[in-house]
């Protein structure tokens, strides 16, 4: 839907589009939906419900993205609250979800989302889209994430805190270390020099980021799991 030109994602230079390109993704949301049924009706339907939504986002005759505030919780909710919903009750089957799940993993979704958009202003702008990062400017964008994930690591802290297992925090915390002193030299180059928020410097935290997440959660299943035995 996008038809980008210019670098998106993972792909520094994207081809052009096709129509069978589309066809794929419609019959892997059709098997995924299919598939997300054997866990359960209920996790189906909302597996459902975040495909119409990223739909909409995107979908020319809606294009929810064209709208900066209305976009961007569209992305939020759906990637941050939805899928802890869905994974929380898709592995225990359970309905009482902890709030502060949803809205931490919202928060976190809600502070790196703007980041990935940071370089693309120009792009968007010409296709007639207006993020959040947008509007926020360079530098609001890494106060306003800088902000999101103080409140959302601090909700962590306490909640850790107030269960007994502070510990797995700072597990959490070690392997994000990295990911902070990133964000911090980075938000400083853009605060010097605005062409320093482009592609490269986007991707490389996005990687790292995804790295240190994924490597946290790795450990602390890896801990739980000798902890119990």
């Amino acid at each position: 839907m996008d038809k980008d030109e210019g670098s998106i994602g993972g792909i520094e230079n994207p081809l052009e589009t096709s129509r069978e390109l589309y066809v794929v993704s419609v019959w892997m949301d059709i098997a995924g939906a299919a598939l997300a049924f054997i866990i359960s009706p209920l996790f189906s339907a909302l597996y459902i419900i975040y495909i119409v939504f990223s739909r909409l986002y995107s979908y020319r005759g809606v294009r929810l993205k064209q709208y900066p505030i209305i976009g961007y919780l569209t992305v939020v909710v759906n990637q941050g609250a939805l899928i802890f919903f869905m994974v929380y009750y898709g592995v225990t089957r359970q309905y009482d979800v902890p709030w502060i799940g949803l809205i931490v993993s919202t928060l976190l979704i809600g502070a790196f989302y703007p980041i990935t958009q940071i370089y693309q202003h120009e792009q968007d702008s010409k296709d007639g889209v207006i993020t959040i990062s947008y509007k926020l400017g360079v530098r609001g964008t890494f106060v306003y994430c800088g902000c999101l994930y103080t409140i959302a690591f601090g909700l962590l802290a306490w909640y850790f805190y107030t269960s007994g297992n502070f510990n797995y925090f700072l597990v959490l915390q070690a392997w994000f270390l990295p990911v902070i002193g990133r964000f911090l030299w980075w938000a400083w180059q853009c605060w010097k020099d605005k062409d320093a928020a482009n592609y490269k410097n986007t991707m490389r935290m996005n990687w790292l980021a995804a790295t240190c997440t994924n490597l946290a959660f790795i450990s602390l299943i890896i801990i739980k799991e000798l902890w119990l035995k």
